[in-house]
């Protein structure tokens, strides 16, 4: 048994099929053939039912499936932690969901850079469910995510809490109003980010807990795009605390929710089994150290300056 035909064999079962898993695999689909044939004679097992077209896992392939997985991800790791450049520092990915990425990374960033820590991070901006997904398929070290999340094989640490606040354009009734509760928005057109978003969920929770559906007449792929619509009036939005910036568009307006006000919790979640390379493990002490959302009037969470020890 060899590497190639573990990388083959998970091709095959993730596509269920061998046409398809051999143009991923960038080989002929009779070579592809040939060694998952080699690999079944290996363990004395048939690894796959092969039904017209479609190639279905049987009991056998199920066992080796979350081992090969582990075994090409701890081998793709090793070979990553070998090529570490060393004027970078040691290598971490690591992704975050849009409502986290432009304030908490760059505040990680910063601290690395005022305690001349060396690390090659390279960040994935997204949503949840792909974040989830690249986790669980080895192609990130980190993701830094909004709870609540369900996945057995994840590990959840959670970082922090953070309030919501409510933002609306200068001139909206709740602009000025002694007190603002859900409840008080149900007649309110919502500016929300799109449905794979975490926030965007959460916001139709609390309406829901107040008994009425959001009204939404916009859905944005940014958190930038939401923010400057809600300052034009187009409508309301709902975001974390530490969205708010000194650079936010003229006219926007944070009021913080007088009853029952809603947080959110952001967590470090990675792989159960995920072997943490050096780079993994610095970046994890970093987003410790700078855990908290942002004062109101900053973008980014304060960076303590205590020195921690330093990469080799």
């Amino acid at each position: 048994m060899d590497i190639y035909q573990l990388r083959y064999f998970l091709a095959v079962a993730e596509t269920g099929n061998f046409t398809k898993a051999a143009q991923h695999s960038f080989i002929s689909q009779p070579s592809l053939s040939q060694q998952i044939i080699n690999l079944e004679e290996e363990l004395g097992q048939k690894l796959f039912q092969r039904l017209g077209r479609k190639a279905v896992l049987t009991e056998a392939g199920n066992t080796l499936l979350e081992r090969a997985r582990r075994i090409v991800t701890e081998v793709d790791q090793t070979i990553g932690d070998l090529k570490t450049t060393p004027e970078l520092g040691p290598k971490v990915v690591v992704g975050a969901i849009p409502t986290v990425a432009p304030f908490f990374l760059p505040a990680v960033m910063a601290y690395f850079r005022a305690n001349d820590i060396h690390v090659n991070l390279q960040t994935q901006e997204d949503f949840t469910r792909p974040l989830v997904e690249m986790l669980l398929d080895g192609k990130l070290d980190w993701a830094l995510l909004s709870l609540p999340l369900s996945e057995p094989r994840l590990l959840i640490e959670k970082l922090y809490s953070e309030p919501l606040l409510l933002a609306v354009g200068a001139s909206h009734r709740l602009a000025t109003a002694p007190s603002i509760s859900f409840a008080d928005l149900r007649d309110e057109a919502f500016i929300m980010l799109g449905d794979p978003s975490t926030l965007a969920a959460q916001t139709q929770h609390f309406c829901g807990d107040n008994d009425f559906e959001p009204q939404i007449a916009h859905r944005c792929g940014q958190l930038a795009t939401v923010k400057s619509f809600t300052a034009l009036g187009l409508g309301i939005s709902v975001l974390p605390q530490s969205a708010r910036g000194a650079n936010d568009p003229s006219g926007l307006v944070f009021r913080k929710f007088t009853t029952t006000p809603p947080s959110r919790e952001i967590a470090l979640v990675r792989h159960r089994r995920r072997h943490l390379g050096a780079g993994a493990m610095m970046f994890a002490d970093a987003a410790r150290m700078v855990v908290g959302p942002s004062p109101l009037k900053e973008s980014a969470p304060p960076i303590p300056r205590s020195t921690p020890s330093r990469a080799s």
